[in-house]
């Protein structure tokens, strides 16, 4: 299987940032990495391998050298551009139609959304040993269920004993429909003939996904598929995701096309040289942070204590002080993943005069006056030896200077772990669609970099 091929499987099993996490958990123990939980005293030892979960989304796992003065940091971020399902979601239109009632999560592009075969993920929270007959299960039986019942979508939340109940008697489920059960339809051209000329859509009006014929219960559904009933579900993170397989295509399978590669791409190639590189003299850390999208503002986002809580628990279980902690900071460095602008074919005027990434031409160093993106002279300078000691190009990107740009979760972690960071991205086509393009080669080359990141 390729490296491409690898990337398309992950983005298939991870449609929102509770089941990319569940990917990353893993990959992460096939590695031989131990969770750890924030609720516990953290017994860690030299050449220990560990990771741990805030809020069922966002993943930091590290390995501990025998001997380390610095830190190297991976991040990226689970979450993209969809549909969040709102509370009471059942809509009935005309007495005949069920649709969805939804909201924007992220700046997406929303026409590409119509006229697409979509699905439902996410999380609910159940009374503790909930099953669809209506009656309960002991704690034994409940963690025997939700062994069995891991590749149906039943998961332990994070901060739960393995019973799968914390102290209130709640219990969380993962839950995919993984079918194609949703549309939202485009209006026919004869009763808007100005709708190729450009047409401003209303979430609450126009982008309602048509769910089903007469009045069909959604949240039972649910219910169903997290294996309980639906007066049992007492709380849901729930969203609306492309249900379309990502493709390797091109006449030399050059290109790879798929829901969400903002930012699994990244998040799944950072893991993957994480994984791989010998890790020595360094304390080695690899971060999938969620909420990039709207803000990181939360308990899990680049913005929260949860990189600087984990590093410090790390140093004081190592019997480490505060000081040595800002020494080796010093000396550390922070890559931050998030894909990059490539060239448009269609929109080149878009583009910087002269920084023009391109896909297949290698991972990109981003660059922003404002500081939107980390990456300064410094850090450019040591990742370009990174790269070059990986045998891979870099090329550069930079916003047109009449065009504001995005930003990224790397500024914004710095302000909760302050070291020397660079943004990175892999060179993409359509970013926030429902299905973006980047390049086989270009996923290739930000392995290698990452490897070579982490040796």
């Amino acid at each position: 299987m390729t490296v491409s091929e690898e990337l398309l499987e992950f983005i298939k099993k991870s449609p929102t940032a509770y089941q990319a996490a569940a990917s990353a958990s893993e990959m992460l123990e096939e590695a031989g990495f131990q969770r750890i939980e924030e609720k516990d005293r953290w017994a860690i030892a030299p050449g220990g391998k560990y990771y741990v979960i805030r809020s069922s989304s966002a993943v930091i796992a590290f390995e501990v050298p025998r001997q380390f003065d610095r830190i190297h940091i991976a991040a990226s971020h689970a979450d993209s551009p969809y549909f969040k399902i709102k509370e009471n979601p059942e809509i009935t239109k005309e007495g005949k139609y069920t649709v969805l009632n939804v909201e924007k999560y992220g700046g997406m592009l929303v026409n590409p959304w119509f006229d697409r075969p979509l699905s439902v993920a996410g999380r609910v929270f159940v009374k503790a040993g909930a099953t669809a007959a209506g009656g309960t299960v002991d704690g034994a039986a409940a963690a025997d269920r939700t062994d069995a019942g891991s590749a149906a979508g039943v998961s332990t939340a994070e901060g739960m004993p393995a019973t799968g109940k914390d102290s209130c008697g709640v219990e969380e489920r993962l839950v995919d429909f993984d079918e194609d059960c949703l549309i939202i339809p485009s209006l026919a051209i004869h009763m808007d003939r100005t709708a190729n000329d450009g047409v401003k859509h209303n979430v609450q009006d126009d982008m309602l996904p048509l769910y089903a014929l007469n009045t069909i219960d959604f949240m039972a559904a649910v219910a169903a598929k997290a294996g309980c009933r639906k007066e049992d579900i007492i709380g849901s993170d729930l969203y609306v995701y492309n249900h379309q397989a990502g493709t390797i295509w091109g006449p030399l399978d050059e290109f790879v096309s798929a829901p969400r590669l903002d930012d699994l791409q990244c998040a799944f190639t950072t893991l993957k040289g994480f994984l791989a590189g010998e890790k020595k003299g360094a304390l080695s850390v690899w971060a999938m942070l969620d909420n990039e999208e709207v803000g990181s503002s939360t308990r899990q986002g680049a913005a929260s204590t949860f990189l600087r809580d984990t590093l410090h628990r790390v140093y004081l279980a190592l019997g480490r002080d505060f000081e040595q902690f800002q020494m080796d900071l010093a000396q550390s460095m922070m890559v931050s993943a998030d894909n990059a602008h490539a060239v448009h074919p269609n929109y080149p005027s878009k583009a910087d005069p002269v920084n023009r990434p391109v896909i297949g031409g290698g991972l990109v160093l981003k660059f922003a006056g404002n500081q939107k993106y980390c990456t300064d002279g410094y850090s450019a300078a040591q990742f370009r030896m990174i790269a070059e000691k990986a045998g891979r190009k870099l090329q550069v990107f930079t916003n047109r200077s009449d065009m504001p740009g995005g930003s990224t979760l790397g500024n914004i972690s710095n302000n909760q772990v302050a070291l020397p960071s660079v943004d990175i991205g892999l060179p993409q086509l359509a970013m926030h669609s429902p299905y973006e393009t980047a390049g086989t080669r270009d996923t290739e080359d930000a392995v290698a970099v990452l490897t070579e990141f982490f040796a």
